[in-house]
């Protein structure tokens, strides 16, 4: 049997929502990607052109620290992975995040949650950074959706 992580990064609390009840619909393995210094209200006011975030996003390079790693990520070879959309784009923390592994032969499921914007280029992105592994094209998911709809999305790689 294969095994499933759903890995996210969550700045309000709606994408780990999200990902708490899709691992557990899924029986998947669950792991918070978390920032070393954690974002403030401050920090995230995108309308702020010098806040934490705008400033990351800025800087495509940015690879903010996050806090833990997995002790080991072959055991999986399904890696959902969430987070808000910043940008049109994922954060660079899940870049930092994409960046500690060698996927190889993994294949990497971007979700997203957004008020409105889709997911962008970001598995495009992340498949840059991953270039061993198989990375979807992702999908913005509504923060409402229920566990049933999130199973529905999930079984397209599951199989």
């Amino acid at each position: 049997m294969s095994k499933v992580l759903v890995a996210y990064f969550s700045a309000s609390g709606v994408t780990a929502a999200l990902a708490q009840k899709l691992a557990q619909e899924i029986k998947a393995d669950l792991f918070a990607i978390e920032p070393e210094t954690p974002y403030t209200e401050a920090d995230l006011d995108w309308r702020n052109p010098n806040s934490r975030s705008s400033l990351e996003n800025k800087d495509q390079s940015c690879r903010p620290p996050i806090r833990s790693k997995i002790s080991d990520v072959s055991q999986y070879n399904l890696i959902f992975v969430g987070f808000p959309i910043w940008w049109y784009r994922e954060p660079a923390i899940i870049d930092t995040f994409i960046e500690a592994y060698t996927f190889n032969g993994q294949t990497i499921v971007p979700f997203a949650t957004s008020g409105g914007s889709s997911i962008g280029n970001s598995g495009e992105n992340i498949q840059k950074l991953a270039p061993s592994a198989k990375v979807a094209a992702g999908k913005r998911l509504n923060a409402s959706a229920s566990g049933a709809e999130l199973a529905k999305w999930a079984a397209e790689w599951l199989q």
